[in-house]
């Protein structure tokens, strides 16, 4: 017989939007979590036996004293004592879908009858108060970024995403011209699910052409990306979910119609050094987070009427679409996306969540979460559902790693110091504000198979050309890699 004790339902939904910049971290969040609150029906947080916080950027600009983690003063302003309390290790894209899976292992194994899950990020009010601090990831970045990595330009995700993109653009046999107009069918959907949400920081649809033209107010940003095609982090944004066992949920009389029940997640990483991957044209770890989450639930990608695929830069949802094979007519967003909903760091997909549920308390189905985080490193994928689940769905664990792990091929050795031949595995050109590339980073196998990295700079205009122009594909071709004042510079053959 089902225990309703032992079945984790989401009760509450909160977001706010602050476009004024005029509060910090600490106040969104509680602002989302009291109108979370008062969406299950209010004066309820005192009942609170699980807090689970995602790490915040913009906290550790403003906050006092400097990287003090945010949780404890939220409790003191909250007035609140949980038996049990987390916060994510760093603001990761997946740290709100772990966190909700947490939260519905804790009451499936009845130590936690009702839960909350948030987070906020004030960018906008860190950057106005400190503005030598307005470029916080970057900082961070140079601070403690290895030398290696800084020496050749690889310190943010900006700098790195496009990777992904030129790798999986050859191996998908696409032209440039191809896969832009599939970024901008992409970004257009995008824009229309954050018309179509009344909290997406961006509520205005876009036609592809819109995305993908480049002009004064959509300037490439890291080739081939322009400025619509990347999250917009320049927000004030704040989003809580409640969560409660479904005895609780009843004791509250919380209605039925507004339940919506959590499904099994599954999650899996790549390496952490993003150049000690065995490719830069696939994710093992994305694989797996999605292909599982899909079997643990016993669902098709035919059961499924929403998505929310992680859209920090094009090449990831990309990727997932092709897992799952998601068909291109339907929405691959509830939300908006990092651009148009709005790119709080590591808590968007709490926003995704909160609009998940809404959707489907308008309309019964299944929805799916896929998170990312890092430098495409960190996949957790969930299902958010109006179909009651059974006891015993919960606790699960949700960590697949070995899965991941066996499917991955071979991790090339990096070779640091190699100068010789060589053919370009991926590549990336940072553009300054002017529209002008800063230079071109690329990573290269030596023909004894390891990886190497070499730059094309700022004056090799014909080398910048052949990597941009679209005329024929760069990832495959050759080149050499010659050292000059410790650095290795690139030159096409």
């Amino acid at each position: 017989m089902d225990d309703p004790r032992l079945i984790p339902v989401i009760i509450g939904t909160g977001q706010v939007n602050d476009r004024l910049a005029e509060f910090d971290t600490l106040q969104l969040m509680q602002k989302a979590l009291a109108a979370a609150e008062q969406d299950a029906g209010g004066n309820i947080l005192s009942q609170l036996d699980f807090l689970g916080v995602e790490d915040q950027m913009s906290w550790h600009v403003t906050a006092w004293p400097a990287r003090d983690k945010i949780t404890p003063y939220l409790i003191e302003a909250l007035q609140i004592s949980p038996r049990y309390v987390q916060t994510t290790d760093m603001p990761s894209g997946d740290g709100p879908i772990q966190l909700l899976n947490d939260a519905a292992n804790r009451i499936g194994n009845g130590d936690v009858q009702l839960a909350a899950i948030l987070g906020a990020e004030a960018l906008r009010t860190a950057a106005a108060r400190k503005p030598e601090k307005s470029n916080a990831m970057r900082d961070n970045a140079e601070r403690h970024g290895k030398p290696f990595l800084r020496k050749y330009g690889l310190l943010t995700p900006t700098d790195v995403y496009p990777l992904y993109e030129s790798a999986t653009r050859a191996a998908w046999g696409q032209s440039l011209a191809q896969a832009q107009a599939e970024t901008g069918i992409l970004w257009s959907q995008f824009s229309q699910a954050a018309a179509e949400n009344p909290n997406a920081w961006i509520q205005k649809f876009l036609d592809p052409k819109d995305i993908t033209t480049v002009s004064p107010e959509n300037r490439v940003i890291a080739f081939p990306y322009t400025k619509r095609m990347v999250a917009n982090s320049s927000v004030n944004m704040g989003a809580a979910l409640i969560i409660a066992s479904l005895a609780k949920a009843r004791e509250l009389n919380i209605p039925e119609q507004n339940l919506i029940f959590i499904g099994p997640g599954a999650a899996a990483h790549e390496p952490e050094n993003f150049l000690a991957r065995d490719s830069f044209a696939r994710s093992a770890g994305m694989e797996i987070s999605l292909t599982k989450t899909l079997e643990l639930n016993h669902l098709s990608v035919d059961d499924l009427d929403f998505a929310e695929l992680y859209s920090c830069f094009p090449c990831v949802p990309k990727m997932a679409r092709r897992i799952l094979r998601w068909p291109a007519r339907k929405l691959p967003s509830v939300y908006g996306g990092l651009t148009f909903g709005g790119g709080p760091i590591g808590n968007c997909m709490m926003h995704a969540a909160a609009a998940m549920v809404e959707k489907l308390r308008a309309r019964p189905g299944n929805g799916l979460i896929f998170a990312n985080g890092g430098f495409a490193t960190h996949n957790h994928s969930i299902i958010l559902t109006t179909r009651p689940l059974p006891t015993g769905t919960f606790p699960q664990s949700y960590d697949f790693q070995t899965q991941a792990d066996a499917l991955r091929g071979p991790i090339p050795p990096l070779n640091p110091e190699y100068a010789g031949p060589g053919i370009i595995e991926a590549y990336t050109v940072p553009y300054n504000r002017d529209g002008a590339p800063q230079f071109a980073t690329i990573t290269a196998r030596a023909p004894s198979g390891e990886r190497f990295l070499s730059l094309v700079p700022a004056q090799d205009h014909a080398g910048l050309e052949v990597l941009t122009n679209g005329a024929t594909e760069p990832v495959g071709t050759q080149g050499i890699a010659t050292m000059r004042d410790n650095l290795a510079i690139w030159s096409h053959q």
